[in-house]
């Protein structure tokens, strides 16, 4: 399990993270989003060892990452895909890893096969493009087998067979019990991969939520067709819900459910040939939460390119 409590980073005048709490627990895959600027990268540092906190804790399994033993046996990092010799073969990167924290050669083998790299495995990384670099850090994440996994941007320049793999390894690995911290900016993506969902924004905690608790949260209403919407819409209004007149002649409703407003549809002779619940996407659920602590944002004005 990842705690973090009350983390808090300065750099000088600047707060990257500011207060931060959160916990992530194994059998899930939780979501770590947030603009540019809001921390996240920061706080995988904080995690991992590669900064010190100005103040607060996190933990793996109740120790900081420096203190644990092996640490690959217990914890996957991918931050950086580049951050590997150019010079040496993939093979070789691996075999030095596995030394490092004294895991058997025959694992190196077995990942490369798992990533898909096993026919470039003693080709130099200089010359592997940014989606094989990928895969090698997700070998490497990999390699000791670990219980935890943290990963900043690990789709980042996959094409779409390696972005599935990538959804599908990493729900496997939770069900199976494993923890995984991702970081993304895909919201697509995070959409279908995630189950907890951590936003910040300027270093602090904005939510906490599950992705199908986020989705209902910003529910836009029911839509609702039927032959006599004009007959509908009166009865649904005089029970509480508030209408507005969707595409193609239907009812957006809001205040009532479905089951409510399918028996009221019933009760008054009314037929409905739909009623769907309409809810946010994940990104339009993230750019509401995440509004005012946009950092970077572009101008409003556009540029018309001729």
């Amino acid at each position: 399990m990842i705690e973090v409590r009350e983390l808090t980073k300065r750099y000088g005048g600047t707060v990257a993270v500011d207060g931060l709490s959160f916990t992530v627990r194994p059998g899930t895959v939780t979501g770590f989003l947030g603009p540019n600027g809001a921390g996240k990268s920061t706080t995988m540092r904080l995690l991992l060892g590669l900064d010190t906190p100005t103040a607060g804790t996190a933990t793996i399994h109740g120790h900081p990452y420096a203190k644990l033993r092996h640490p690959m046996r217990r914890v996957g990092t991918l931050l950086d895909a580049n951050a590997v010799q150019g010079n040496r073969s993939a093979l070789n990167h691996l075999r030095w890893l596995a030394r490092s924290n004294r895991i058997e050669p025959a694992r190196v083998t077995r990942v490369l096969e798992e990533v898909g790299l096993a026919g470039v495995a003693r080709k130099a990384v200089g010359g592997f493009s940014l989606g094989m670099r990928q895969r090698l850090g997700i070998a490497a994440a990999l390699l000791g087998e670990p219980d935890v996994l943290v990963l900043d941007e690990p789709v980042n320049g996959l094409d779409p067979d390696g972005v599935r793999w990538i959804r599908d390894m990493l729900r496997s690995y939770a069900a199976e019990g494993g923890t995984v911290l991702l970081s993304s900016h895909l919201m697509s993506e995070m959409q279908l991969t995630a189950d907890q969902l951590l936003i910040i924004g300027r270093g602090r905690l904005i939510a906490d939520t599950s992705v199908r608790e986020l989705a209902e949260q910003f529910t836009e209403g029911v839509l609702v067709r039927s032959a006599r919407p004009e007959e509908l819409a009166g009865v649904l209004r005089a029970a509480g819900g508030e209408i507005t007149t969707a595409a193609n002649g239907g009812l957006t409703v809001r205040g009532l459910d479905q089951q409510r407003i399918g028996n009221l549809a019933a009760e008054n002779g009314i037929p409905i040939y739909e009623a769907a619940v309409r809810s946010a996407s994940l990104e339009d659920a993230y750019l509401s939460l995440t509004a005012g602590t946009v950092q970077f944002g572009a101008s409003e004005n556009r540029t018309v390119f001729r």
